[in-house]
This record gives structure tokens, sequence and C-alpha cells, in this order.
């Protein structure tokens, strides 16, 4: 389970990193229609929560400590938080629908909570990793015999 532990964390960082590339995609589109972050909406809502509940699900499975469990889970709090911080930045237009100042402060802390959530989830692999390592086997030491 431990080996697997690190397969779908590494597949969960992964989709983060395929995140930042939809959402440059999106952003570098012409025309900008609605289409244009549907890939990074779908990963964002579905593929990375599904890969969060199955990190924490093999962390869980791994006999991982408590504390690994509970950052295996912190992205899916994340996204969330992302989804507020897209819905509160679209909703801080003026009149006309443009953005305002405002709107494009909290447009910046979805980048930045999406930087932090990538380092969430950077922080489960190695713990994942360090958790698959094989333990030395401890030689017990006779005494008498030269150390």
């Amino acid at each position: 389970m431990r080996k697997a532990f690190v397969v779908v964390t590494t597949v969960l960082l992964v989709a983060f990193v395929l995140q930042f590339v939809f959402a440059a995609v999106g952003a570098f589109t012409k025309p900008a229609g609605d289409g244009a972050y549907v890939l990074h909406s779908v990963t964002g809502m579905a593929v990375i929560p599904v890969l969060t509940l199955l990190t924490t699900l093999f962390a869980v499975l791994a006999k991982a400590p408590g504390r690994l469990i509970g950052l295996a889970i912190l992205p899916l709090g994340l996204v969330v938080l992302q989804g507020l911080i897209a819905m509160l930045t679209n909703a801080a237009t003026d009149a006309a629908g443009a953005s305002t100042p405002f709107g494009l402060i909290i447009a910046g802390l979805h980048a930045v909570n999406g930087i932090i959530a990538v380092h969430v989830v950077v922080s489960v692999l190695r713990a994942a990793q360090r958790l698959a390592r094989p333990t030395p086997a401890l030689v017990p030491v006779r005494e008498g015999a030269p150390a």
C-alpha cells in the first residue's frame, strides 16, 4: 500500500502541474470564450478532488501517521477555497462586467492558493516516499565483539 500511496500522490502532483498549464491555455486562448478554461475547470473541480480523496485513502491504508493523513486531505480544502476565490473574483466586477482592482487582487490570491496547494502535495509526496522506503534492519551487537 505504501508504494501505491507514492504512485497516487505522484499522479496528484502531475494533475496540479497540468492545472497551471491549463490555466495558461485559458489565459492565452484567443478569442477567449467560455470554453477557454474548460480543462482547468474540469481538472480543478473533478480530477484533483478525486485524486486527493484517493491519496488520503492510500495514506490511511499505508498506515501513515495521522499528521500525514491530515496533510493528504488538505488539498481538497484548498480546492474548495479555490472555487470560493474564483466566485468572489467573478462577483467583484463593475456594472459593465469589467474587472475591478479589488477583483484582480482576489484573482491573484487564486494563483497563490494554487502554489500553496502544490507545496502541500510535494510535502505529502516526500513523506510518502520516506514511508515507502524499507527501514534497515538493526543488527544486534554481541557483547565483546568489535562495533
